[in-house]
């Protein structure tokens, strides 16, 4: 067997298909192992360049690769899928991801560390947490409407549903029904606990690190999206420009352009979508604070007077995106447009 120089490694859970090539693009290797085999596998091969997408454990693997002096570069899979010959199967991907590793333009996805993803995790638990919330509470309201206890929007409405709930002496719920409900409130109850205590977490998060602080200061940026900002993007210089980073994210319109005239539409459904949310949301909160006590940007003003208010949301955020990337890589802090001009 030749020196392997490209491996393409279609991972999964137990199965891993490995498609190695030499210096001249010649087929050397052409494997299937099990998840046991794959780390002993590559601690024979001399130090070579390894592509793996960037898909659920890809950031596990790059990192026990690069422990054995591999020079691993994760990709998404979208830009992989087009050097899939014909038919789909283990094979064809792994072939596929090397071919796709060793192009000069391609674009790599930069590996994270193992507190990152930990972030991470908190983030998807606290997401996951405040699903559950809603739907808990969405239940208790649901049930009650059908004894005719309806009770108004927010969180007041919801107490008082639950204190009807508590209270053994309102006849209007059968007692059958009531065990049930109370189930469903000491869920709510431990719910809303734990999602207090990832707050919390995130928060801390947040504040541990200076990158997360000079974030804050950014009009629409709290703890949270500061925390996801950090633990997403693992090396900002991986971006040319603001633009790509708000490319990234997905806060650009998509374009259908051809013959030399540009067509573009309104944001698609790719990119980093949470990230996207938190952006959008803090826009939002910008938007509403201007139309009530006024502001010092001119440029948000004139927007809002030719645009709705969630077009000029997706814009404000897009330029967030690109404030965001340039504090991360100058090392800057957050200067009012106002006070800069003064």
């Amino acid at each position: 067997m030749g020196r392997v120089a490209v491996v393409g490694l279609d991972i999964a859970k137990s199965v891993f298909q490995v498609h190695g090539v030499d210096a001249d693009g010649e087929v050397v290797v052409r494997q299937r192992l099990r998840r046991s085999r794959v780390l002993p596998f590559f601690a024979t091969v001399e130090p070579c360049r390894i592509g793996i997408e960037a898909c659920a454990s890809g950031h596990y693997w790059a990192r026990e690769l690069r422990a054995l002096g591999h020079d691993v570069r994760l990709m998404a899979p979208s830009y992989v899928k087009p050097y899939v010959k014909r038919q789909k199967n283990d094979a064809a991907d792994a072939e596929a991801i090397c071919e796709a590793v060793s192009r000069p333009t391609m674009r790599f996805v930069p590996v994270k560390t193992a507190e990152q993803q930990s972030v991470m995790v908190l983030h998807r638990t606290r997401l996951l947490l405040m699903r559950q919330r809603t739907r808990l509470a969405n239940a208790i309201r649901g049930h009650m409407a059908e004894y005719g206890i309806v009770a108004p929007i927010g969180r007041e409405g919801l107490q008082r549903l639950i204190e009807m709930i508590g209270d053994a002496s309102d006849e209007r719920v059968p007692p059958l029904a009531r065990g049930c409900l109370r189930l469903l409130v000491t869920q709510l109850q431990l719910v809303n606990a734990q999602a207090l205590e990832t707050d919390r977490q995130i928060k801390a998060s947040a504040r541990s690190t200076e990158v997360g602080r000079r974030l804050m200061e950014i009009p629409g940026v709290g703890p949270v999206l500061a925390s996801a900002i950090v633990a997403s993007v693992a090396d900002p210089g991986a971006f040319r420009c603001g633009r790509n980073l708000a490319a990234w994210i997905g806060l650009v319109p998509r374009q259908n352009s051809s013959g030399g005239k540009d067509r573009l539409g309104g944001i698609s459904k790719q990119g980093h979508r949470y990230l996207r949310q938190m952006l959008v949301v803090g826009a939002l909160a910008v938007i509403r604070y201007a139309q009530r006590h006024g502001t010092r940007r001119p440029w948000l003003v004139q927007l809002l007077a030719r645009r709705t208010t969630k077009v000029a949301a997706v814009a404000l955020a897009n330029k967030t995106a690109r404030i965001i990337w340039a504090i991360m890589t100058n090392g800057e802090r957050y200067r009012e447009p106002g006070g800069q001009a003064a």
